[in-house]
Formats: structure tokens, sequence, C-alpha cells
């Protein structure tokens, strides 16, 4: 039996190949979830999570850009798209999911990016989502550093 945490890992996965779909072709996202439905074998994915982050992250695109911009050494759309989907997953993570530990989230994204990223671009979006957890999880790192 999959595990629920084994199934958002392979959500995230599906996620960084819609999200580069959606944005290369700029397909709508429902389209993209109806299109892995069909074509896709998605065994042990947890669907309404992958669901989740297709839509919502190009709905809520331009906050997490701003989310991640102070953060980056380049304008956005300059990022690779596979690393600028990886990213977008971590942001939307870090700002709507609190139960998901920022550690969590910033493994997550490594390891995504170890599978679809360039050879050394784990460590970009490792920094990136580093600095921006002291802005959007600040409560919860205080927490942590004093107990």
């Amino acid at each position: 039996m999959i595990t629920p945490i084994r199934g958002r890992v392979r959500a995230r996965r599906c996620a960084v190949q819609a999200l580069y779909q959606w944005q290369l072709a700029g397909h709508d996202p429902r389209d993209i979830i109806k299109e892995f439905v069909a074509e896709r074998e998605l065994v042990n994915v947890d669907m309404d999570y992958f669901s989740t982050l297709t839509r919502e992250i190009p709905a809520h695109v331009h906050e997490l850009q701003s989310d991640l911009q102070d953060a980056l050494d380049r304008p956005f759309q300059e990022l690779d798209p596979i690393e600028r989907g990886i990213l977008l997953i971590g942001a939307y993570e870090l700002r709507y999911s609190p139960e998901i530990p920022w550690r969590v989230v910033i493994n997550e994204a490594i390891e995504l990016t170890k599978m679809f990223g360039a050879e050394q671009a784990h460590k970009y979006v490792n920094g990136v989502l580093d600095k921006v957890v002291g802005t959007s999880r600040s409560a919860e790192m205080r927490a942590l550093s004093r107990g």
C-alpha cells in the first residue's frame, strides 16, 4: 500500500510536468489535468493534490512570483521553465500549506530539481527557497530557534 506522503511526492512530480506544459504551451490547467488522467498511467498519485497544484499555482502565479522575486538573482522569466515550476510549487506550499514543514517543502523541491532540472540547479533552488522561508514562514522558524 502506498502511503499518503509517497502519493504527494508523485503528485509533485506530475505537477512539475503539468506546469512545464502550462508555461510553454499556455494550455488551460483544467485541460492539462484531463490530459494527464486520460493519457498517462498515474499509479499511486495523490490526484487531489496534483489537481490542486496544477490549478492553484497558475491562479496565484503573480503572488508566488512576488514571494520569490527578492530571492532570485535574475528576473523570474529568465529561469529555466523546469526550475520555475519547481520554485512555484515550493512557494505555493510555503504560502498555502502550513501543515507541510518548511524543511519538507525545500527537500522535496531539491529532489524534484535533481530529477528534472539541470545538473547543479538543485543548489540554486535550495538557496532561493531558503530565503523565501525567512519571510513566508518566519514564525515557524522563530519557534524552532527557541525550542
